[in-house]
């Protein structure tokens, strides 16, 4: 994620790169061939010549040439080091999942209104175009009341390092995958009344899946389900469709654009800008930099909500779907 970041940081006037922070003198070279993220191509090889180049966390936050940070690094290290840096001074985006736990989540935020920075975590699907397209259709009332929603989203475990394989420390496919359509759940339709999941975890050979249901007392169902799928080649996809008395929006990311089915027959597929959507998400991080004005589109607050739902997803599929109300 730190190389797709980068590619989109280069396309932002008036944003300039001022460090990079790396263990991997490789890496810190500017060599990022062979790095591959589920969307978008390999990663490049980049210029870091007139920038800092930092070892540690701690040299990066004592550099006063630097305003803000955007962390890329294993999940678990996400809120220590978010918080290291709030304390040093520095706004931060830091990628998803904001943490492994609720009580980390609400500690990275307490400590952003603290220090009186700009905390956001890069929820990317919010600047999506795809998931914008269905909240509009939501908000105008294309869609009339929703019945059933169903989000999925799959890859083969990601190949970044060992500290994938273990789940205290990457949470495993749920967190790494599925909190973008948790949170996205939440943002579109609130906080559910229960939440119930089965699946199957079998870390070492890179399988992590669940099927979870949503209740809501005005809608009749809201699932989410993917997850990680083997080792190897399986390729990376999402995909939405949500039901409305209204019609139908449904989605994919092998080859079906964002299209609306109308009740009455008739059907429309939005034209895309086809701007990147991480792009979007930095842009929008920086101006609030620049405002002082929260990320009223990402809210730390949300991104906590949900850790703590998928947290209760995996509780679910642990108790063999057991129900468990949603008090978050």
């Amino acid at each position: 994620m730190g190389s797709t970041h980068l590619k989109a940081l280069a396309n932002i006037p008036g944003a300039q790169l001022a460090a990079v922070m790396d263990l991997d003198e490789k890496r810190l070279s500017g060599d990022l061939s062979g790095i591959q993220g589920n969307i978008g191509g390999p990663a490049q090889t980049m210029d870091f010549s007139g920038v800092g180049k930092y070892r540690s966390v701690a040299e990066m936050a004592g550099d006063p040439g630097v305003d803000a940070v955007d962390v890329c690094l294993p999940t678990h290290l996400h809120a220590p080091v978010t918080i290291e840096l709030l304390r040093a001074g520095k706004h931060v985006l830091v990628e998803k999942p904001m943490a492994l736990d609720g009580a980390a989540c609400d500690a990275m935020t307490a400590e952003a209104r603290r220090q009186g920075k700009i905390l956001m975590v890069a929820q990317v699907l919010r600047f999506l175009e795809p998931y914008r397209i269905l909240q509009n259709y939501l908000e105008d009332g294309s869609l009339g009341p929703v019945r059933s929603a169903f989000f999925r989203r799959r890859c083969a475990v990601p190949g970044w390092g060992p500290w994938e394989f273990d789940s205290a420390k990457s949470g495993g496919g749920i967190f790494d995958l599925l909190i973008h359509d948790v949170d996205m759940c939440l943002h579109l339709f609130g906080r559910p009344r229960t939440v119930s999941a089965v699946g199957h975890e079998d870390m070492a050979h890179g399988i992590d899946n669940i099927l979870a249901r949503f209740e809501y007392p005005e809608i009749g169902f809201v699932t989410v389900t993917g997850g990680w799928h083997h080792l190897g080649a399986y390729p990376f996809s999402m995909e939405f469709t949500v039901v409305g008395d209204g019609g139908v929006v449904e989605y994919s990311s092998a080859g079906r654009p964002p299209a609306l089915y109308r009740a009455n027959g008739e059907s429309r597929t939005p034209e895309l800008s086809g701007k990147d959507c991480y792009q979007a998400e930095i842009e929008y991080f920086l101006e609030c930099c620049r405002t002082g004005i929260g990320p009223v589109l990402c809210p730390p607050e949300a991104s906590a909500r949900s850790v703590k739902l998928t947290l209760l997803m995996l509780e679910s599929r642990r108790r063999n779907g057991k129900a468990i109300a949603c008090n978050l």
